[in-house]
């Protein structure tokens, strides 16, 4: 029922809100400051980031699901600690899964969620959703369905995804301490945990919804209070920074082990260069002169090349699971509904000529 959710509670959330501002003559001016139709924030709240938000359900079920599984198929986890493994994901299915988890939330969107919203959020200027005085703030009817019906049902997805991450990571927590059969001379120079890195990819429209609510507070910033778009150029890239280290950031854990499989396989390999390096020079430097075509041909000099690539690989392992790749894919994906903003400063006309000088300069 996936495609129906994200069509049903965008729909539920926002469609109501325009039929009541319609009723209300709300829509589109009267005596307000921000009509509903001109609420850039509450539309891409609604009809954006919650499909967003909703339709990663899936995503995130597709690729984390095998990742999990891959600790196993790759024998990571060694079988002594296979029970332990196997709880601890138990345990984070049915944290994942349970109702006073989802009840809990729920009382926390209509408690703290509508005082942070009332206090914190809601503008102090005349909109379609609130008129409001020097001491209240007086909602219209289509203030009444947006603050308890529409904000909360976000509040409650929002946080759902908030919790969920909280469980992923507590489960990397406890597969941590296991006892994990890693390599420093493995090829993704994270011990053989680099695919955990490639889990961030999993979040990637959790940050994109991020994204886009924080495009839509700058975007009715910038139109309705006038204030520059570049003087939100440190927030945004805060916020950025932020998020992007919510998702990665965790993953340190995994550091103490990497670095201990590090030094480990620097100081055994190291020992095995410097055998193979000895043996090489016996054979082939000391005593006698070899023909040059018999060393050309022999398997000795692919060992020695071979060994030489995995000393390198070795030192050059990373003490977390994830690279700059990695990161970068993250940045971008969080940046990307911020470029809309250019708008409020360029025409469109104006961005395709910048473009074109940047591409073909």
């Amino acid at each position: 029922m996936l495609h129906r959710r994200v069509l049903l509670i965008p729909l539920l959330t926002w469609l109501p809100l325009l039929l009541l501002s319609v009723f209300e003559k709300h829509a589109l001016g009267g005596a307000i400051k921000i009509p509903f139709l001109h609420d850039i924030e509450s539309s891409v709240r609604f009809l954006v980031a919650l499909p967003v938000l909703i339709a990663s359900e899936t995503v995130v079920q597709d690729r984390i699901s095998p990742l999990i599984r891959r600790f196993v198929e790759k024998r990571i986890v060694v079988t002594e600690d296979l029970p332990a493994f196997y709880s601890a994901v138990r345990s984070a299915l049915r944290v994942r899964d349970s109702l006073a988890g989802e009840l809990t939330l729920a009382i926390l969107v209509y408690t703290v969620g509508l005082w942070i919203w009332r206090n914190q959020v809601a503008l102090g200027d005349p909109t379609w959703y609130a008129l409001p005085d020097t001491e209240h703030l007086h909602l219209t009817w289509a203030g009444y369905w947006y603050a308890f019906v529409s904000i909360p049902i976000f509040q409650f997805i929002l946080l759902r995804w908030y919790m969920r991450l909280a469980i992923w990571f507590r489960l990397l927590w406890k597969i941590s301490r296991l006892k994990l059969h890693l390599s420093a001379a493995h090829p993704d120079r994270a011990g053989g945990l680099g695919f955990i890195g490639k889990s961030s990819y999993a979040f990637g429209p959790i940050l994109f919804a991020e994204g886009v609510l924080m495009s839509g507070v700058i975007a009715s910033r910038v139109l309705y209070e006038g204030t520059a778009l570049l003087s939100f150029k440190m927030q945004a890239a805060g916020f950025i920074g932020f998020f992007v280290f919510i998702i990665l950031g965790p993953l340190v854990m995994f550091a103490p082990l990497l670095e201990r499989t590090q030094r480990r396989g620097s100081r055994e390999y190291s020992l095995l260069a410097n055998q193979c390096v000895f043996r090489f020079e016996e054979k082939w430097i000391r005593g006698r002169v070899p023909d040059a075509d018999e060393v050309l041909g022999s398997e000795d000099i692919r060992t020695m090349a071979s060994m030489a690539d995995i000393v390198s690989t070795v030192r050059q392992m990373r003490y977390v699971p994830f690279g700059t790749q990695d990161i970068t894919y993250l940045v971008v994906i969080a940046a990307a509904p911020l470029l809309p903003l250019a708008l409020t400063i360029f025409s469109v006309p104006e961005l395709a000529k910048l473009l074109i000088k940047v591409l073909f300069h």
